[in-house]
């Protein structure tokens, strides 16, 4: 029997950004995926952050699992040479279904439904659900002011200090690489 590789989650926008530096860190992000001989886990689409760590990871030998809701299959332009396509009936199942098929999160620039993603994870590790890694690639400060709300939502009283901690914070590529080897080794 063949075990199926260790697999990464990533969530990001299904734009590009505004900045080269967002493109620049999926490409890497995808590298690194490959790299790892791990699978990349992700939203299915071909379009944004997701097409380029997609494209990047694929090129670089990594098998990837897309998942998409039937209703966003135009949208984001369900990328078509994926290992395996998983067409959900919604948003929620998509993420449960991409959550349930990985062994790490990595949350990358991304809109409302990176956030969205972010804060489902995280509530299930704040509430005990799982242990897995989860990494805020922060690039450029990119989530700076999410992280200022974390802190006022512990400050506030309510959540728990523990919740700064259940999302480990990476600055680049560089640090993330080693922060997922010594995750997933």
């Amino acid at each position: 029997m063949t075990l199926s590789p260790r697999s990464v989650c990533v969530f990001c926008g299904s734009r590009p950004g505004l900045r080269d530096i967002y493109a620049e860190c999926a490409r890497a992000t995808g590298r690194i995926i490959a790299e790892g001989g791990w699978r990349l886990v992700y939203g299915a689409g071909d379009v944004g952050l997701m097409g380029i760590v997609a494209e990047a990871a694929q090129s670089a030998g990594a098998q990837a699992m897309g998942v998409i809701p039937q209703h966003l299959m135009a949208r984001e332009k369900g990328r078509k040479r994926l290992t395996t396509m998983v067409v959900t009936e919604d948003m929620h199942e998509r993420k449960k279904v991409m959550f349930m098929n990985s062994d790490a999160i990595v949350v990358l620039p991304g809109g409302a439904g990176s956030l969205d993603e972010f804060f489902e994870v995280l509530t299930w590790r704040q509430i005990g659900l799982h242990e897995k890694p989860i990494f805020l690639l922060n690039v450029n400060g990119y989530w700076d002011p999410l992280l200022k709300l974390l802190d006022h939502v512990i400050a506030e009283g309510f959540a728990e200090s523990a919740l700064a901690n259940y999302a480990a914070v990476v600055p680049d590529t560089d640090t993330l690489s080693q922060r997922l080897k010594a995750a997933l080794s």
